[in-house]
């Protein structure tokens, strides 16, 4: 299979996964090309990549709305032509994502674990969005109101977890033999495993040394990095030595990267020629995954 019959199956797979949110679309192509490029874009810009991706204007111009709704993203206008440009109010979350997505690998760890406790009496509905933002930070759910997580230097372990929670970091007198049983893990294991395959297709048509034209090339680059972030930001980030020992994740991870090294330089070409500003820190561009 050549790369663009590779292409066009991951497109086809987009579409087949049921009603595809064009909103999460974007905000993947935001966080991986446009924010290193000052987070500013024209929204024909946005429109010629997502027509690659068989994606209406009109349905790329609702999403648009919707995200600055959402104080994700700001419009501007330079005479008759739209800009968006990455809000503030978003740009914790990104820098948060952004890590997590275009990590080496698992997180380094030094056998300490944060606990965390919340006083009894909340409502439902507060219960509900705690523990909802304790998950998104990779905590398991040890029991009524106390998560518990390995030990990480990021800082939004600590400076994300709901108020009203006592956190205390410390290493633990004894140790359950499996440990992450404590993370519902099948299901990602399977998702892991599932984009493998699905890239395995354009991954071997790349190492055989063909090409995308840079259009193309940016399109898949998309599509990779949007599938890997879906899975990767569920994940809940344990290291090394807590995770199975046929735990798919870094296999997948490597595969990715190839992919991605492979279509950095196409892809990059296409967002030069549609006229983004140049890349803000190159270096950290060419330290994704380790080093593209």
């Amino acid at each position: 299979m050549c790369a663009g019959e590779a292409l066009e199956g991951m497109i086809d797979t987009l579409h087949a996964r049921g009603r595809l949110r064009v909103w999460s679309l974007i905000v993947t192509v935001f966080g991986d090309a446009i924010v290193p490029r000052g987070g500013r874009v024209a929204l024909s810009v946005l429109q010629e990549l997502m027509a690659r991706l068989r994606i209406e204007t009109g349905a790329v111009r609702t999403a648009m709305s919707r995200l600055a709704a959402d104080c994700w993203l700001e419009r501007e206008r330079d005479g008759r032509n739209s800009y968006y440009r990455l809000a503030d109010a978003g740009r914790h979350a990104f820098d948060f994502a952004t890590r997590r997505i275009y990590a080496a690998g698992p997180p380094a760890w030094d056998g300490t674990w944060l606990v965390a406790l919340a006083p009894g009496g909340a409502g439902n509905g507060v219960r509900a969005g705690r523990e909802q933002a304790m998950a998104e930070l990779g905590f398991a759910q040890a029991g009524a109101g106390s998560f518990v997580r390995p030990f990480a230097d990021i800082p939004e372990l600590t400076e994300d977890v709901p108020p009203g929670l006592l956190v205390v970091r410390g290493a633990a007198l004894r140790e359950a033999p499996d440990l992450a049983a404590l993370w519902e893990l099948d299901e990602l294991a399977a998702a892991y495993r599932a984009l493998g395959d699905n890239l395995a297709p354009l991954a071997a048509a790349l190492a055989r040394g063909a090409g995308l034209a840079p259009l193309d090339a940016m399109a898949a680059r998309v599509l990779v990095d949007h599938s890997w972030r879906r899975i990767v930001l569920r994940d809940p980030g344990l290291p090394a030595a807590l995770l199975p020992a046929d735990w798919p994740g870094e296999a997948a991870r490597a595969r990715v990267k190839a992919v991605y090294a492979a279509l950095a330089g196409p892809s990059e070409a296409w967002l030069d020629a549609s006229g983004l500003p140049e890349q803000v820190d190159a270096k950290r561009f060419k330290a994704r995954f380790g080093g593209i």
